[in-house]
Protein backbone atom coordinates (compact mmCIF):
# COMPACT_ATOMS: atom_id res chain seq x y z
CA UNK A 1 0.00 0.00 0.00
CA UNK A 2 1.52 3.50 -1.15
CA UNK A 3 -1.20 5.22 0.55
CA UNK A 4 0.62 9.04 1.28
CA UNK A 5 1.33 9.67 4.72
CA UNK A 6 0.72 12.83 7.05
CA UNK A 7 2.45 14.19 9.90
CA UNK A 8 0.56 13.76 13.48
CA UNK A 9 0.92 16.78 15.34
CA UNK A 10 0.06 17.87 19.03
CA UNK A 11 -1.67 21.17 19.89
CA UNK A 12 1.50 22.58 19.60
CA UNK A 13 2.45 21.70 16.28
CA UNK A 14 5.09 19.18 17.51
CA UNK A 15 4.94 16.12 15.07
CA UNK A 16 4.43 12.81 17.32
CA UNK A 17 3.85 10.07 14.61
CA UNK A 18 2.48 9.83 11.07
CA UNK A 19 -0.56 7.50 9.29
CA UNK A 20 -1.95 7.18 5.74
CA UNK A 21 -3.29 10.17 4.45
CA UNK A 22 -6.69 9.10 4.01
CA UNK A 23 -7.21 7.28 7.64
CA UNK A 24 -5.97 10.34 9.53
CA UNK A 25 -8.95 12.27 7.79
CA UNK A 26 -11.25 9.25 8.81
CA UNK A 27 -9.95 9.36 12.72
CA UNK A 28 -9.80 12.78 12.77
CA UNK A 29 -6.64 13.24 13.72
CA UNK A 30 -4.59 16.40 14.40
CA UNK A 31 -1.83 16.86 11.57
CA UNK A 32 0.01 19.31 9.60
CA UNK A 33 -1.35 20.82 6.45
CA UNK A 34 0.36 23.84 3.90
CA UNK A 35 -1.71 26.30 1.86
CA UNK A 36 -0.18 28.64 -0.47
CA UNK A 37 -1.88 31.98 -1.51
CA UNK A 38 -0.36 33.29 -4.71
CA UNK A 39 -0.67 37.00 -5.80
CA UNK A 40 0.18 38.34 -9.09
CA UNK A 41 1.98 41.72 -9.26
CA UNK A 42 -1.57 43.63 -9.85
CA UNK A 43 -2.70 42.08 -6.44
CA UNK A 44 -4.70 39.71 -7.85
CA UNK A 45 -5.18 36.45 -5.91
CA UNK A 46 -4.92 33.04 -7.84
CA UNK A 47 -7.59 30.51 -6.83
CA UNK A 48 -8.73 27.16 -8.47
CA UNK A 49 -11.38 24.83 -8.33
CA UNK A 50 -10.51 21.24 -7.18
CA UNK A 51 -10.99 18.64 -9.37
CA UNK A 52 -14.08 16.97 -8.96
CA UNK A 53 -12.31 13.42 -8.15
CA UNK A 54 -10.68 14.83 -4.35
CA UNK A 55 -11.24 12.95 -1.80
CA UNK A 56 -13.60 15.75 -0.27
CA UNK A 57 -14.47 19.37 -1.19
CA UNK A 58 -14.51 18.29 -5.08
CA UNK A 59 -15.58 21.38 -7.03
CA UNK A 60 -15.29 24.25 -4.28
CA UNK A 61 -13.26 26.60 -5.04
CA UNK A 62 -10.09 27.25 -2.96
CA UNK A 63 -6.13 29.09 -2.63
CA UNK A 64 -3.77 28.41 -5.14
CA UNK A 65 -2.50 24.95 -3.15
CA UNK A 66 -3.39 22.92 -0.14
CA UNK A 67 -1.95 19.79 0.67
CA UNK A 68 0.69 18.32 3.34
CA UNK A 69 3.90 17.60 4.26
CA UNK A 70 5.02 14.69 3.75
CA UNK A 71 6.93 13.04 7.16
CA UNK A 72 10.22 14.37 7.27
CA UNK A 73 9.95 17.43 5.05
CA UNK A 74 9.67 21.06 6.25
CA UNK A 75 6.31 22.94 5.33
CA UNK A 76 7.73 25.18 3.61
CA UNK A 77 9.66 22.62 1.60
CA UNK A 78 6.34 21.22 0.93
CA UNK A 79 4.50 24.39 0.11
CA UNK A 80 7.27 24.54 -2.75
CA UNK A 81 6.96 21.05 -4.09
CA UNK A 82 2.98 21.30 -4.06
CA UNK A 83 2.88 24.29 -5.71
CA UNK A 84 4.85 23.29 -8.74
CA UNK A 85 2.50 19.54 -8.60
CA UNK A 86 -0.66 21.15 -8.32
CA UNK A 87 -0.23 24.51 -10.08
CA UNK A 88 2.67 23.97 -12.24
CA UNK A 89 3.88 27.42 -10.35
CA UNK A 90 7.91 27.40 -9.54
CA UNK A 91 8.32 29.70 -6.29
CA UNK A 92 11.08 29.85 -4.27
CA UNK A 93 10.58 33.17 -2.79
CA UNK A 94 7.54 31.93 -0.41
CA UNK A 95 6.72 34.09 2.57
CA UNK A 96 5.34 32.60 6.13
CA UNK A 97 1.90 34.69 6.89
CA UNK A 98 0.88 32.54 9.98
CA UNK A 99 -0.84 29.09 10.93
CA UNK A 100 -3.96 28.35 12.57
CA UNK A 101 -6.09 25.02 13.97
CA UNK A 102 -9.19 24.49 12.49
CA UNK A 103 -11.24 21.07 12.39
CA UNK A 104 -14.19 20.22 9.90
CA UNK A 105 -16.30 17.41 9.60
CA UNK A 106 -17.42 16.38 5.97
CA UNK A 107 -20.77 14.67 4.70
CA UNK A 108 -18.59 11.66 3.54
CA UNK A 109 -17.25 11.08 7.23
CA UNK A 110 -13.95 12.57 7.02
CA UNK A 111 -12.83 15.21 8.87
CA UNK A 112 -10.04 18.08 8.21
CA UNK A 113 -8.25 18.29 11.59
CA UNK A 114 -5.29 20.15 10.82
CA UNK A 115 -2.78 23.04 11.71
CA UNK A 116 -2.14 24.78 8.42
CA UNK A 117 0.59 26.40 7.85
CA UNK A 118 -0.29 29.67 5.52
CA UNK A 119 2.75 30.98 2.91
CA UNK A 120 2.11 33.78 0.17
CA UNK A 121 4.30 34.12 -2.99
CA UNK A 122 3.92 36.98 -5.73
CA UNK A 123 4.28 35.90 -9.36
CA UNK A 124 2.73 36.66 -12.59
CA UNK A 125 4.01 33.00 -13.69
CA UNK A 126 1.01 31.24 -16.20
CA UNK A 127 -0.31 28.05 -14.21
CA UNK A 128 0.36 24.70 -15.78
CA UNK A 129 -2.44 22.80 -14.06
CA UNK A 130 -2.52 19.10 -12.81
CA UNK A 131 -5.96 17.99 -13.43
CA UNK A 132 -6.12 15.27 -11.10
CA UNK A 133 -5.79 18.40 -8.71
CA UNK A 134 -7.42 21.51 -10.40
CA UNK A 135 -10.83 21.30 -12.74
CA UNK A 136 -9.93 25.61 -13.30
CA UNK A 137 -8.11 28.81 -12.15
CA UNK A 138 -9.20 32.15 -11.73
CA UNK A 139 -7.27 35.67 -10.88
CA UNK A 140 -9.69 37.74 -8.50
CA UNK A 141 -9.03 40.89 -7.05
CA UNK A 142 -9.72 40.80 -3.08
CA UNK A 143 -12.61 42.78 -2.94
CA UNK A 144 -14.14 40.51 -6.17
CA UNK A 145 -13.07 37.72 -3.97
CA UNK A 146 -14.80 39.12 -0.80
CA UNK A 147 -17.99 39.74 -2.31
CA UNK A 148 -17.56 36.17 -4.14
CA UNK A 149 -17.49 34.21 -1.14
CA UNK A 150 -20.58 36.46 0.72
CA UNK A 151 -22.74 35.86 -2.17
CA UNK A 152 -21.99 32.18 -2.34
CA UNK A 153 -20.10 31.08 0.52
CA UNK A 154 -20.68 27.01 -0.02
CA UNK A 155 -18.66 27.10 -3.38
CA UNK A 156 -15.72 27.54 -0.96
CA UNK A 157 -13.49 25.33 1.28
CA UNK A 158 -13.67 25.79 4.74
CA UNK A 159 -10.22 26.19 5.51
CA UNK A 160 -10.00 28.89 2.92
CA UNK A 161 -12.50 31.02 4.26
CA UNK A 162 -10.99 31.19 7.51
CA UNK A 163 -7.63 32.04 5.71
CA UNK A 164 -9.31 35.01 4.37
CA UNK A 165 -10.36 36.05 7.80
CA UNK A 166 -7.14 35.50 9.45
CA UNK A 167 -5.34 37.10 6.63
CA UNK A 168 -8.62 40.45 6.56
CA UNK A 169 -7.08 40.55 10.08
CA UNK A 170 -2.95 40.76 9.90
CA UNK A 171 -0.93 44.61 9.88
CA UNK A 172 -0.88 45.51 6.59
CA UNK A 173 3.16 46.13 7.27
CA UNK A 174 2.80 42.01 7.51
CA UNK A 175 1.59 41.83 3.76
CA UNK A 176 4.80 44.31 1.76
Amino acid sequence: MNEPQVILVDDNDQAIGTMGKQEAHVQGQLHRAISVLVFNTKGEWLIHQRALGKYHCGGLWTNACCSHPAPGEKSRDAAIRRLQEEMGIKATQLEKLFQFKYEVAFENQLTEHEIDHVYKVITNDVPDINTEEVAAYKYLSHSELTELIKKDPSSFTPWFKLIIEKFNNLNPKQLS
